[in-house]
């Protein structure tokens, strides 16, 4: 299929190229995938800026969506893909292959840390799903944070960059940037822009935002954060109702309103 990109579609690719790391907040359906897939082919094939990709994403995106993309784009289907999902010896494998991107899915990220450990081979690297790194405790954030001094691209896609509230944003940041626009430690960072609301003696179960806390935050990112929603981009046709009536009979009668 040819490739006729919307505007929103050619600014994400071009903000990859230009930015080093970049945090792509994009709503379902604006592309993300495609987007970051051109960008990744202009740098490999025209700009020479990297040589080995790595896409960690869920296991059922990393199995499916990222390959489909590349064989339904016409001017994708010349990059190799290889999975590394499986058993260690089919991971080990497919991290022998001749490839452009290798996928692995988002739990496999510390095995994949502590099988190269220093020789780090992959320059750039695209986090699907950006948001199941944000605890800052997590062994796959860990992970990731040793070996992020060697990554010289790095990209992060979501729709959900914060689902628990701002909070949940420094550890994305922070591996992006390795702190240099919320801060080193997530402790800082939580001076900063929160205060405690709810705590037992040393505790804090939860925090509250400081005033202009989120337009400080937002301000502080801007130059490598690109948000869209939906509904502000896609140009969708009236919607249609159709209404089709459905006659429940017998058990199915029964367990709707058991339900209901």
């Amino acid at each position: 299929m040819e490739y006729k990109p919307h505007r929103y579609q050619e600014y994400a690719t071009q903000k990859i190229i230009e930015c080093p790391a970049v945090l792509l907040f994009l709503d379902m359906g604006l592309g993300k995938t495609v987007s970051t897939l051109t960008a990744i082919d202009l740098l490999l094939h025209d700009y020479f800026e990297v040589s080995r990709v790595l896409v960690i994403a869920p296991l059922r995106v990393a199995q499916n969506t990222w390959a489909r993309e590349v064989e339904k784009w016409d001017h994708l289907r010349h990059l190799r893909i290889s999975k590394v999902l499986g058993s260690v010896a089919q991971r080990r494998r497919a991290l022998q292959a001749d490839a452009d991107i290798w996928i692995t899915n988002r739990e496999n990220t510390e095995w994949l840390v502590s099988e190269y450990g220093t020789r780090w081979p992959f320059d750039m690297v695209v986090i699907d799903e950006s948001s199941s790194f944000k605890n800052h405790q997590s062994k796959r954030f860990r992970a990731l944070r040793r070996v992020r001094p060697m990554i010289k691209r790095i990209v992060e896609l979501t729709g959900t960059p914060a689902p628990n509230g701002l909070i949940d944003l420094w550890p994305q940041v922070y591996l992006a940037d390795q702190g240099e626009r919320l801060g080193k430690t997530i402790t800082g960072y939580r001076d900063r822009y929160f205060i405690p609301a709810e705590r037992d003696g040393h505790i804090v179960y939860k925090w509250r935002q400081k005033k202009e806390a989120e337009q400080r935050i937002f301000e502080a990112i801007s130059d490598i954060a690109v948000s869209m929603k939906a509904e502000d981009w896609l140009e969708l046709p009236p919607r249609v109702d159709r209404i089709v009536p459905v006659r429940l009979e017998g058990k199915a009668r029964a367990l709707y309103e058991q339900l209901e």
